[in-house]
């Protein structure tokens, strides 16, 4: 008769393997069943390390959380369910988009990068929140410009200036002189503090030499709200990316002023470049859209991600919503971003301190 195993725990294949084959061999009383079922055992034992390398391997294995870290409606939400919609088709799993809005864009960046660098959240990166913030308040955010891994850009978002249907200025011009001689008695609807919504104005208001007699700022937490209490009356006028404020133009509730385009765009041509309104300055300013994931992420999945970043610039369903929502698609590799951030975050540290404002916003 063969021996028995020692008593003790089995710490590897091998050993479980043995004590498989052990009982396996025919003894008195064994009977042919036994025989399948240690055999079965053996088979089945060989094969675990193989299935749970090929299960670890698999990326993604399930659905990815894209964190928007501003409210619904605003450019982030947009561009983020515009390219969940997408790019499900290309990782073979679900994209969730989930709305994280809070600090201007701070709690959502701040929660993407302390997740694990897994590929299982990422970020929706807007201007504001990865360079704008690091740039101008850089006490109080809690991270970086470039503390993230950088997976690829998406698009680029004309801005402008909007005023609704009914108020009295009907042109730049007429809104600039508005801004001269009102000044302090005027308000005006951001996404929060330290945005594309309130540098903007900032930089106009600078040009125009208004200083003091600046009109106030009302802080949201996305676009969204702040389109709605632009259209509510609540506010003077609103400066941001178009996209968001495109179909109430299209449809007459809002009157665009100007545009920071270089050249006058075909959705709207009839409104003023900065540089025809006399605000050349302005061109400075505008959105944009990338996504980002937490810092250290492995080069194989960075690789994996940019590919899908890729064949999501390439499909006409993405492409065609983006056009749609006045945005420009504008698909760049993980370096070219980096290069992208860093001079972004140049720009709105020099306007930040030509303003004074540095670590003076939050």
């Amino acid at each position: 008769m063969t021996p028995a195993p020692p008593r003790g725990s089995f710490d590897n294949a091998a050993s479980i393997t043995r004590h498989a084959t052990w009982h396996a061999v025919p003894r008195r009383g064994d009977n042919m069943m036994r025989s399948k079922l240690s055999a079965l055992l053996v088979a089945c034992l060989a094969a675990v390390p193989v299935t749970q390398a090929l299960a670890q391997d698999k990326y993604p294995s399930r659905p990815i959380t894209l964190i928007a870290p501003y409210s619904a409606g605003g450019d982030s939400d947009l561009a983020a369910r515009n390219f969940a919609a997408v790019a499900q088709s290309y990782l073979g799993q679900p994209v969730v988009v989930q709305n994280k809005p809070g600090a201007s864009g701070i709690i959502g960046s701040q929660l993407v990068l302390q997740s694990p660098s897994d590929g299982y959240t990422l970020l929706l990166a807007r201007t504001g929140s990865q360079a704008i913030l690091p740039a101008v308040a850089p006490s109080n955010t809690k991270y970086k410009w470039d503390d993230f891994t950088f997976i690829g850009m998406l698009e680029l978002n004309p801005y402008g200036c909007m005023v609704k249907a009914n108020s009295p200025y009907t042109n730049a011009e007429q809104f600039l002189k508005g801004l001269k001689e009102k000044g302090k008695g005027m308000n005006f609807a951001t996404a929060g503090v330290a945005t594309t919504n309130d540098m903007g104005p900032r930089l106009l208001f600078d040009i125009l030499k208004l200083g003091a007699n600046s009109p106030q700022q009302i802080p949201f937490k996305g676009n969204g709200e702040a389109t709605a209490a632009l259209m509510a009356g609540q506010v003077d006028f609103a400066c941001g990316s178009i996209g968001p404020f495109m179909q109430l133009i299209k449809h007459g509730d809002l009157r665009a002023m100007f545009i920071t385009t270089p050249e006058r765009i075909k959705d709207l041509p009839n409104v003023p470049t900065a540089r025809e309104a006399g605000v050349q300055d302005m061109e400075k300013i505008t959105g944009w859209s990338g996504i980002f994931a937490p810092s250290k992420m492995p080069p194989a999945m960075v690789e994996q991600l940019w590919k899908a970043v890729q064949d999501v610039g390439k499909d006409p369903k993405w492409r065609r919503a983006t056009e749609q929502a006045g945005s420009i698609p504008y698909i760049i590799g993980p370096d070219e971003t980096r290069k992208f951030i860093k001079n972004q975050f140049d720009v709105y540290e020099s306007i930040g301190k030509s303003l004074n404002m540095i670590d003076k916003v939050l």
